[in-house]
């Protein structure tokens, strides 16, 4: 991974000072290089120019010109979050290279002039000799000169963690094209961990050069899609300001042409730019996004980036990685097979000695006295946990390691004089080391491939008697007698069937990405419940190009040998392929593909900070079962950010409407800013806290999934819409007209028509609750929200009523028993009408919900 065409020269006594000095000048630490922040003021600059923040702003300004503080501080401090949550973000975004820094430059042992000296991993130069013992994070991308049954766990880089054998390198040069993971390769990489044996190895490339470094340069360079929910807010923020500025100006010419008040018209026309003011999209938006993060916080998710919820009810593909998110991420010994053919499968992962039958118990003990007793390999730490503790009073005489030859290690003990020697290793090199042949070693051979194909790794084990004498220099020189199998797994996790059924119930393919073998992938995917029509490995991946990708992942899928660049390259078909794709991963080559992802979902627990930073959605405790009811809040949010929008538009009509009228009709001005402002208290929290908590529809996880490019208020919906609030509209104009016609004062009259339109609201309020319920239903369902706003509604009326100073504020007249009747039939009627429309409007619903296909797939480009 050097930039030079040569490797380094290899100097017996590694650099001398000198020499380590004078390449850090040129080529730099050894560190990610920071890229460079935007300043605050930058953030702040670009922030500004979104059009939903300028229209916060604008209408904040708007409030404050009219004397209204209450309501532009409050417009001021939803636009001063925007500001605040922008600049946070960005910070977080700076942890990615942080976090990768971390991991890139541990402390090293390196050898100059002839002498071992501890120093700063940043300090670490191309050429330098580090020496490697167990225990040690790899300070850089180095060729191995020298080593002892090393065994790295490249977990970080590859996703797999089951730790991978090492060799001296016999000629081997590194480059770009060197990848982690696989056995006896000479090479070791920065970041990832020694968990047995030791060595020498020479730096070949540090900093960005380096395997780890190259990831964090793919990350900075991927940008992050802006969010389609808020493109959507976006054009109708735009749509409807545009629109409420012709009305106003028409307003305020036609008031002073027919009615000759300029000052009456430029009244009229405020009051009526307030009520048309779209400045409930943004709070909305900002609402319920806050709030979602809220509710999915309480499933143990914490949300990164709040764009990522709205996606969560449109994800089609869920891609997961198979190590550490569908399976535990930890060995436990899944079969012990005798050698004549008995087998025992240990009931749980924490299986005690005593709980295994005598035959078995000696296999595992034999099996532990082949294992390092303080060791890092995860099978070792399977076994021991299994094992009881065998080498009490005993003595550890000699190691015999793994050899490129013989893939098997050996330990002997001593104890009160006579000794054993235990060996493990893979099954045909215990097989050779016990002269196993002809038909038993076929059988041998047959009972390994059963427990392959089931996904398991497998260890033969042998143990020789040891009489004290002179140690033979080889492990072939013990009379070895064969002593069975142990197989090993990274156990399913066990909520992860119940989520992959309800994803697939919900319209979610679930396909499964890991670096492991295709066996072992084949017999994961099946357990989960994935159920793979095909399982297409890296090589093979290699070879199809983007169109073929995406055509093959349609179909049930699984991936296995897959390398980090790959698993961005599947996300990217997906994408193209008019998927929405959620990622999960927890490692450090997961972060490009989370990051590229709609909804990145990283592992809190055992994920590394750099998944964690890359990613939009962070599974706290692991659980695998969490991101189905992430994929639920996040449906359930979207439904009622649709019912909220829709509210917005009803409610606006007859709000627009009254402010209207008197221009048509020759009626007095009836609302003013006063009236409109207190409108908007109502229907900001109404559209915001009561719609954001309504509970989920009862069907909301056996729909498929919305199309992407549906827009936020789909043409039913923007008709029903526009039907309530041409309803609301009628009534409450019709009381005007009617108390009107019957020469009620304009205190009065005003009044009775505030009281009309604020009780036709309550009931759109009702109406817009839920899309397929009942109205009893709508009535009678739970909402604390709701029972709060309607009881400051109630309160703040009969006050305006009441108190004088509350009525001249309001410039109410007196309301007697049978004006309100009226308001309550008005408001009684509106909400009867506008339940039994809403059966065209569930019928146009359903059938949108009836093309799963065409659903899922509107967004698949022309081929």
């Amino acid at each position: 991974m050097s930039t030079d065409p040569q490797p380094a020269p290899m100097f017996p006594n590694g650099l001398s000072a000198a020499e380590a000095v004078r390449r850090l000048q040129t080529e730099g630490f050894n560190e990610l290089p920071q890229a460079g922040s935007r300043s605050i003021l930058r953030l702040v600059a670009d922030v500004l120019k979104e059009p939903m923040l300028l229209l916060l702003l604008g209408g904040a300004g708007i409030y404050l010109a009219l004397g209204d503080t209450a309501e532009a501080i409050l417009l001021g401090v939803f636009a001063s979050a925007s500001v605040f949550i922008t600049i946070v973000q960005e910070a977080r975004t700076e942890r990615v290279l942080e976090s990768l820094r971390d991991l890139s430059s541990p402390r090293a042992l390196v050898i100059r002039d002839g002498e071992r000296i501890r120093i700063a991993g940043r300090e670490v130069v191309r050429g330098d000799l580090i020496v490697l013992s167990e225990g040690d994070r790899v300070a850089a991308d180095a060729v191995l000169r020298d080593c002892d049954d090393l065994l790295t766990d490249e977990s970080l880089l590859t996703g797999e963690s089951v730790p991978v054998r090492k060799r001296p390198a016999a000629g081997e040069a590194m480059d770009a094209a060197t990848i982690a993971g696989g056995d006896d390769q000479p090479f070791v990489f920065s970041g990832s961990l020694v968990v047995r044996g030791g060595g020498i190895a020479e730096v070949m490339a540090t900093g960005p050069h380096t395997a780890i470094g190259r990831i964090g340069q793919s990350v900075t360079a991927l940008e992050t899609e802006t969010p389609r929910l808020r493109q959507q807010t976006r054009r109708l923020v735009v749509a409807f300001a545009i629109g409420g500025a012709i009305v106003v100006a028409i307003t305020v010419v036609l008031y002073a042409m027919y009615r000759g008040g300029w000052l009456e018209g430029i009244l009229a026309g405020i009051a009526l730019g307030m009520s048309m003011l779209p400045e409930e999209f943004p709070v909305v938006l900002t609402v319920f996004l806050a709030m979602g993060a809220w509710r999915i916080s309480q499933a143990r998710v914490l949300t990164r980036r709040a764009s990522a919820i709205e996606s969560l009810g449109a994800a089609t593909v869920l891609c997961s990685d198979k190590t550490g998110t569908l399976t535990q991420n930890r060995m436990m010994v899944a079969r012990l097979v005798l050698p004549d053919g008995g087998v025992l499968q240990p009931a749980t992962a924490t299986a005690t000695p005593e709980a295994i039958a005598p035959p078995f118990r000696d296999l595992v003990a034999t099996a532990v006295l082949a294992c390092d007793p303080q060791s890092h390999d995860p099978m070792e730490k399977a076994l021991h946990a299994l094992g009881a503790d065998t080498t009490a009073g005993a003595t550890l005489q000699r190691r015999y390691g793994l050899r490129p030859d013989l893939l098997a290690m050996t330990n002997v003990w001593s104890r009160d004089g006579a000794g054993v020697a235990a060996a493990k290793g893979a099954p045909e090199a215990i097989a050779k080391l016990c002269g196993v042949d002809g038909g038993a070693l076929a059988a041998l051979q047959a009972r390994v491939e059963t427990l392959a194909a089931e996904g398991l790794r497998v260890l033969g084990v042998a143990e020789a008697s040891w009489s004290g004498e002179a140690l033979p220099d080889a492990q072939q020189d013990f009379a070895f007698s064969f002593r069975g199998l142990v197989g090993f797994a990274d156990p399913l996790r066990p909520e992860v069937k119940d989520a992959v059924a309800e994803c697939r119930a919900a319209g979610v393919r679930v396909i499964m990405i890991t670096g492991d073998y295709p066996a072992t992938a084949t017999a994961i995917a099946r357990q989960a419940g994935i159920d793979p029509e095909r399982v297409i490995a890296g090589p093979e991946l290699a070879d199809l190009d983007d169109d073929a990708l995406a055509l093959a992942a349609r179909a049930p899928t699984a991936f296995a040998r897959i390398m980090p660049e790959q698993k961005l390259r599947i996300v990217t078909a997906l994408k193209a392929d008019g998927e929405i794709v959620a990622m999960t991963g927890d490692g450090v080559n997961d972060a490009p593909s989370l990051k590229a992802a709609h909804i990145g979902i990283a592992m809190g627990g055992r994920g590394t900070d750099v998944a964690r930073e890359a990613s939009a959605i962070v599974l706290l405790d692991d659980d695998f079962g969490s991101i189905v009811k992430a994929i639920r809040l996040g449906r359930r949010i979207y439904d009622n950010l649709r019912k909220a929008m829709s509210f917005i538009l009803a409610v606006h009509f007859p709000i627009a409407g009254l402010a209207l009228l008197p221009l048509v009709t020759g009626l007095p001005l009836l609302l003013g800013p006063v009236h409109i402002a207190f409108l908007e208290m109502i229907i900001d929290p109404v559209c915001s806290l009561v719609f954001e908590a309504e509970t989920e529809e009862s069907d909301i996880m056996r729909r498929p999934p919305r199309d992407p490019q549906e827009p936020l208020l789909p043409r039913p919906l923007v008709l029903w819409a526009a039907l309530q609030g041409i309803l609301a509209m009628l009534a409450t104009g019709g009381v005007l007209l009617l108390a009107h016609r019957n020469g009620m004062p304009d205190d009065e009259l005003r009044a009775l028509v505030f009281f009309s339109l604020v009780s036709v609201i309550v009931s759109l309020i009702f109406v817009n609750r839920s899309f397929s319920s009942s109205l009893r239903e709508a009535l009678l369902r739970p909402n604390r929200m709701l029972l709060l706003v309607i009881g400051f509604v109630v309160a703040v009326l009969a006050t305006s009523l009441t108190l004088p100073a509350a009525a001249a504020l309001f410039r109410f007249g007196p309301l007697h028993a049978d004006d309100l009747a009226l308001t309550a039939a008005a408001a009684v009627t509106t909400l009867i009408m506008l339940e039994l429309s809403k059966f065209p409007l569930r019928a146009a619903l359903s059938r949108r919900a009836d093309k799963p296909d065409q659903v899922v797939k509107a967004a698949s480009p022309a081929r």
